[in-house]
């Protein structure tokens, strides 16, 4: 019982992994960007525990959680409960904040109940998502919505003529049907030449039965004005719809902050009551660290076992380096990472023991000096009795554990092997990929660029940057550093945000849908299924599993999803196309041995050697292979990438670019990379760079600052305590500035 046993673990890429780890142990899988641990941690340990867990619930509860398929895994044996802290951004909507998702909230709220003044009721009341609390015009959001009749419709247009200008209100639409059908208008009409009455009744009609309707009218349909229509199904809430036809929304909305409440939420009864001279909304808008001081200085002893814990869920914020968040902050607009510490710290202090916490990649998004403080909580963890797996390529992670299992040697299917187990000093020691890594000496660039020119960023002042002006040289690498919340991003954003040569390559995920793939995005799908055309005689259309081609059976899905009422929705693969989403007539197509779905389930590297007489293939492809993604599917769905995958990705479409003159600024683009990969990414910015162009990256990594040809330190905290400018120049020169926590890291680095 003291291990987790896996015994013949063959999902994705692994083969027949079996492998045994320590329990009430931290250890850290390694191995290169595709090698597998992600498959062996998350897609078989993890899932596997999560369906277990899922299946003691009942019939209805069951049909309430995600819905988990078994691994292809033969056993696992002594398997604990699996709490997962993975990278995924804590999402929710406009009503979710970090107060809320934290329920430290609901301790403020608390508070405010008791010692604010005047009294205006209990702790429900000073909630924004409770009726007796919101301000009522915003209805808690903070801000309001208009509809901009000239961008929703085209008056020179009738409604027979597409005049709603959104692509769910077409006139053969069922939305659009609901005003070409209710007999109210004269569907050829110029919307201009309707009347003041006319106009009144289209846009602003409440939900009413209509008298005498038309033949093809739904009987049980009510008319509404397309205004009422439009904003219920649309603004009210953040559902699938807005989220489908996001782009056409924001074209057609604009927002501002609510009149009424001032962007607070709350209504004026509610914001009457203060503590110290500060109501609800004015604390949750300050900075963590400003919280505390607050708190710390109320005294009043009714209030004592209220700040008590309060403080304590503040400052384990602050220890992670999350102070210059703030309570009000809304939790869409966090990053990954800080989502990812935000799920930690709810773990801190939970007195469950026994379970076995996985947490992917804790490091990205943080500088060295807060990596330690992670790395404290996570050993916090394991010594109250709990065993910790962690999936890492940060050697100051991989640095702490109990043990080490190193999968690999390559990606995709030159990985999934187990080449290492042991002790961190034993993996140094060792001649696999991450322990020739580990062990490698590390100096500073011996010969960066001169300068040839400066990008001047001057007296910007944005978030906790002050009167900040900053050189930065032209076709060079710079490096923008700093522990997280200092100001890099703000400093770049606001210094060549308005830029027409910048262009921001990031990790948000691109617009994209389980239908989407690798070859759509890189526009090379096309191509492949013109090639495929050509050499059968089929139809192009055929190639598409989003079109003719797809399995009628499934719809090109690949699965067959079963709704059964109260149980659990039942997903198996499609038996007509077994998961290829093609029709029979298309799989037997075959070019040099190939079917469409065969070439899809290529890897980028085998895909090389299939195409290599198709120059514009080939091209394109070797792009990818050079920004490290070699090990990816030509099929692999979007929305299953990581941010560092997607950002790679993006960089990739410029790789083939004749660009010149621009600013390329990377959001840590060595996110998820092995160190062995990242000689990889050097490559193509050092492309970039011949090419006549200029790149920034926002970087915490240790091994890409010892490649930069200039380097600018902002700190030296986080929030308040940030916002400088600690060094700009030479990387020679950082190591020597005190006060700075890059210079004191990096200076160790290079030491080592």
């Amino acid at each position: 019982m003291s291990e987790i046993r896996i015994i013949g673990a063959n999902q994705n890429n692994l083969k027949n992994v079996s492998v045994d780890i320590p329990k009430h142990r931290l250890t850290v899988f390694t191995g290169r960007s595709g090698s597998g641990k992600s498959s062996l941690v998350f897609s078989t340990l993890a899932a596997e525990s999560e369906r277990l867990l899922n299946e003691t619930y009942s019939s209805y509860m069951q049909h309430q959680l995600t819905r988990f398929e078994k691994p292809d895994v033969d056993h696992i044996e002594n398997l604990p409960v699996a709490m997962i802290i993975n990278q995924k951004r804590l999402g929710g909507n406009s009503r979710s904040t970090v107060g809320t998702i934290s329920d430290i909230y609901s301790t403020v709220r608390l508070l405010w109940s008791r010692i604010g003044e005047p009294f205006v009721g209990y702790s429900n009341v000073f909630s924004f998502n409770n009726p007796g609390g919101m301000c009522e015009k915003c209805q808690g959001l903070g801000y309001v919505e208009d509809i901009d009749l000239c961008e929703l419709l085209d008056f020179d247009r009738s409604l027979n003529e597409d005049a709603i200008r959104f692509p769910s209100f077409r006139p053969d639409s069922w939305r659009g049907k609901r005003y070409l059908y209710s007999g109210l208008f004269d569907n050829d009409k110029k919307l201009r030449d309707y009347t003041e009455e006319e106009m009144d009744t289209f846009l602003y009609t409440k939900p009413r039965k209509l008298k005498d309707p038309p033949e093809n009218w739904p009987r049980t349909a009510k008319f509404e004005g397309l205004i009422h229509r439009f904003r219920r199904s649309f603004l009210l809430n953040d559902n699938f719809e807005k989220k489908r036809f996001l782009e056409d929304v924001n074209r057609v909305v604009t927002s501002h902050k609510c009149p009424a409440c001032d962007g607070k939420r709350l209504n004026p009864k509610v914001l009457s009551c203060k503590v110290a001279g500060l109501d609800i909304a004015e604390f949750t808008a300050l900075s963590i660290d400003d919280a505390i001081s607050f708190l710390e200085a109320r005294k009043d002893e009714k209030a004592v076992f209220i700040i008590k814990p309060l403080l304590e869920q503040l400052r384990a914020l602050s220890y992670v380096g999350l102070n210059y968040l703030t309570l009000d902050r809304e939790t869409p607009t966090l990053s990954g990472g800080e989502s990812q510490r935000i799920k930690l710290i709810r773990h801190l202090n939970s007195p469950l023991t026994d379970l076995v916490y996985i947490i992917d990649e804790p490091s990205v998004g943080l500088h060295p000096e807060d990596i330690e403080k992670i790395n404290g909580i996570m050993c916090s963890i394991r010594d109250k009795g709990n065993t910790v797996l962690v999936v890492e390529h940060d050697p100051d992670v991989i640095r702490i554990a109990d043990h080490v299992i190193d999968i690999g040697p390559g990606a995709g299917r030159h990985g999934g092997e187990i080449i290492f187990r042991g002790t961190y000093q034993e993996l140094t020691e060792s001649e696999t990929p991450t322990g020739e890594a580990l062990k490698r000496k590390h100096r500073l660039k011996e010969a960066p660029r001169q300068p040839d020119g400066f990008i001047r960023l001057e007296n910007i002042t944005r978030n906790n940057l002050t009167d900040v002006s900053v050189d930065i040289p032209k076709e060079a690498l710079s490096v923008i550093t700093g522990v997280a919340g200092s100001g890099k991003s703000t400093l770049l954003f606001a210094g060549l945000g308005n830029s027409s040569e910048s262009i921001f390559i990031n990790q948000k995920p691109v617009h994209a849908s389980s239908r989407s793939n690798l070859l759509t995005y890189m526009d090379l799908f096309d191509d492949i299924r013109s090639f495929f055309s050509r050499q059968t005689g089929l139809k192009k259309g055929m190639f598409s599993y989003n079109s003719e081609g797809a399995c009628p059976e499934c719809g090109g899905k690949g699965v067959i999803r079963t709704e059964l009422a109260f149980m659990p929705d039942f997903s198996q693969v499609c038996e007509v196309c077994g998961g290829t989403r093609y029709r029979p007539e298309v799989l037997e197509a075959k070019v040099k041995g190939y079917s469409i779905a065969d070439v899809l389930a290529l890897t980028v590297e085998e895909a090389l050697a299939v195409f290599r007489q198709n120059t514009g293939v080939i091209t394109r492809l070797r792009h990818l292979e050079a920004t490290g993604l070699h090990y990816m599917t030509l099929g692999q769905s979007l929305d299953t990438l990581s941010g560092g995958e997607i950002q790679r990705i993006k960089l990739s479409r410029y790789m083939d670019s004749e660009a010149t003159g621009q600013i390329f600024i990377f959001d840590e683009p060595t996110t998820g990379l092995h160190e062995d990969d990242i000689p990889r990414l050097l490559a193509c910015f050092e492309q970039l760079i011949s090419q006549g162009n200029t790149v920034i990256l926002i970087e915490h990594n240790l091994t890409m600052m010892t490649h930069a040809d200039w380097i600018v330190d902002v700190g030296p905290g986080p929030g308040a305590r940030g916002g400088s400018v600690m060094y700009s120049g030479f990387p020679g020169g950082l190591p020597g500035i005190s006060g700075s926590p890059t210079a004191k890291h990096l200076g160790r680095y290079i030491s080592e």
